[in-house]
């Protein structure tokens, strides 16, 4: 598919996205990811940023959401709440914002032709496929092993996150 416009929006399944980090060892700067994706490429206009949290109260995580909706995120939360998984004998919390980010996704859809979604979630399969019908660029970002084939079938491009870690990583210079 040729791309004639460079309408670009970003959306950042946060939770999914800390435990891959996690798994690799290192962490994304917000602001990097805005460099690296929008103002890198050229004649691309960026649209929308959405960085998507689950929080353990209402002040959790406070100064990073302060700092995120200063580089021009929007910035979307919803509680934890825990669960029992009766297979692990143990207590989880999650957020699960998929539904937000959907929603986000195709509210805004009129305004950009690229998406790039940082997520590995196979939740997102569905509506990847019908943005994709829409002539809408899918580019999603995840690492291995935490991304669902599904998704990484869907999708117009796959960027494993340690392929673009010394353009992303956060570093002592660039604290966010």
């Amino acid at each position: 598919m040729t791309i004639t416009t460079n309408r670009l929006s970003i959306f950042v399944d946060g939770n999914n996205m800390f435990y891959a980090q996690q798994k690799n060892g290192w962490f994304f700067d917000p602001r990097r990811i805005l460099a690296y994706f929008a103002y890198e490429q050229p004649e691309t206009t960026l649209i929308n940023a959405f960085w998507y949290t689950g929080l353990k109260d209402p002040q959790d995580q406070r100064g990073f959401r302060d700092a995120l909706i200063s580089l021009g995120y929007t910035v979307r939360t919803k509680i934890l709440k825990e669960y029992y998984d009766d297979s692990s004998g143990r207590y989880s919390q999650k957020a699960n914002l998929d539904i937000e980010i959907v929603v986000d996704m195709f509210n805004t859809v009129d305004q950009y032709d690229r998406v790039v979604l940082f997520s590995g979630d196979g939740d997102f399969e569905r509506a990847i496929e019908l943005l994709r019908s829409k002539n809408t660029h899918i580019t999603v970002v995840s690492t291995e092993g935490m991304i669902a084939r599904e998704l990484r079938n869907a999708t117009d491009r796959y960027i494993d996150l340690n392929d673009i870690r010394p353009k992303i990583e956060k570093t002592e210079a660039s604290q966010c």
